[in-house]
């Protein structure tokens, strides 16, 4: 086996690999690169085997979403590390270094992320893990570098390597053998915070979650489901009610969930006010379906809970309150660097 995997999840993204895939290449010298398609009835699996003969090809008989088709990829593919890789991400010269070094070098690594930058503005950090992923009391996730709606640009000020709560799925890099451990993504997620949901398993378990500043991406984001998509807002809103029923003890849950409550009505009403009806109703029937799915989690063995608040990377006040009543829109003003 080769020591590192770069793992692209495809599904109908041709276009996306005639752009991004020729950088992974150019970059990648010292690993092996395969795309694990999820069922594309595009050219998709046709362009790979003409244009990048070297390039590995899983070809799936259909879509298993981004969980479960990461899933089938890494169970598949032999190797130490495994990179999981946005088919919409431009990688840059020495970009496997410092995120291999870190999980060879340090066996409670499971994971670690680099420094996530936008595409189209490059000195901007990118919404989807910025400079590493953090969460409120309340189970609001945010980054170094993204608070909500508020992105900041890259000064440098966010350079110093860390321990964080949970790293992107954008572009991780994690050891293969603590991914199976954890079972991987829950399938039930399909995508969206599935990476949060599975860092925080790891964590559950004694494993860290690292980010460092020396690797750095360019991520184009929402290539699949832009911000505004009543199917994004469904999966997310969903998703994090059953992370959050996975993870949070009883007694947590009944607190927690009392105040996400009133926070998500505002966000309904919200929704209502201007006119996205299509995000009001995903809403809604993310609330539904939430309560049917989270029964498939009664037996779960929560031997290994932590109480959440235990940890150092959990914002022990609500980001929701510091954003838009204190105006805090960085980071910094809420834990310095």
């Amino acid at each position: 086996m080769r020591n590192t995997a770069v793992i692209l999840l495809n599904w109908n993204g041709q276009k996306l690999l005639e752009q991004y895939l020729p950088s992974v290449i150019r970059f990648s010298k010292t690993a092996r690169i395969v795309v694990a398609d999820n069922g594309s009835t595009d050219n998709s699996v046709t362009f790979i085997g003409a244009t990048y003969p070297t390039v590995e090809v899983l070809a799936f008989d259909r879509n298993y979403g981004f969980a479960e088709g990461y899933n089938k990829a890494v169970t598949a593919i032999d190797a130490e590390y495994v990179v999981l890789l946005n088919t919409d991400v431009e990688v840059t010269e020495g970009w496997l270094n410092a995120p291999i070094s870190i999980l060879s070098g340090n066996e409670k690594a499971a994971a670690v992320q680099p420094k996530i930058r936008s595409f189209h503005e490059k000195q901007c950090f990118e919404y989807a893990g910025a400079a590493g992923g953090f969460i409120d009391q309340w189970g609001f996730p945010f980054c170094r570098g993204r608070m909500l709606g508020s992105i900041e640009d890259d000064k440098g000020q966010y350079d110093s390597p860390r321990e964080v709560f949970w790293a992107t799925g954008a572009c991780l890099f994690a050891r293969r053998a603590a991914y199976l451990e954890a079972d991987g993504f829950d399938p039930l997620f399909f995508a969206h915070q599935e990476e949060i949901d599975l860092c925080w398993r790891w964590k559950n378990s004694g494993y860290q979650l690292l980010y460092t500043p020396e690797s750095v991406v360019y991520h184009l984001g929402a290539a699949t489901l832009n911000t505004a998509n009543p199917r994004k807002t469904y999966l997310n809103f969903r998703n994090n009610r059953l992370m959050l029923y996975k993870n949070l003890s009883k007694k947590e849950r009944r607190k927690v969930f009392f105040i996400r409550f009133w926070l998500d009505a505002v966000a309904w009403i919200v929704f209502v006010l201007s006119g996205k009806w299509g995000n009001a109703k995903a809403q809604i029937k993310a609330y539904i379906d939430y309560r049917k799915e989270k029964k498939s989690y009664k037996t779960l063995d929560r031997s290994r809970q932590k109480p959440f608040t235990s940890y150092p990377e959990v914002y022990r006040k609500s980001i929701v309150w510091e954003y838009y009543v204190k105006g805090k829109r960085r980071f910094s003003q809420l834990w310095g660097i």
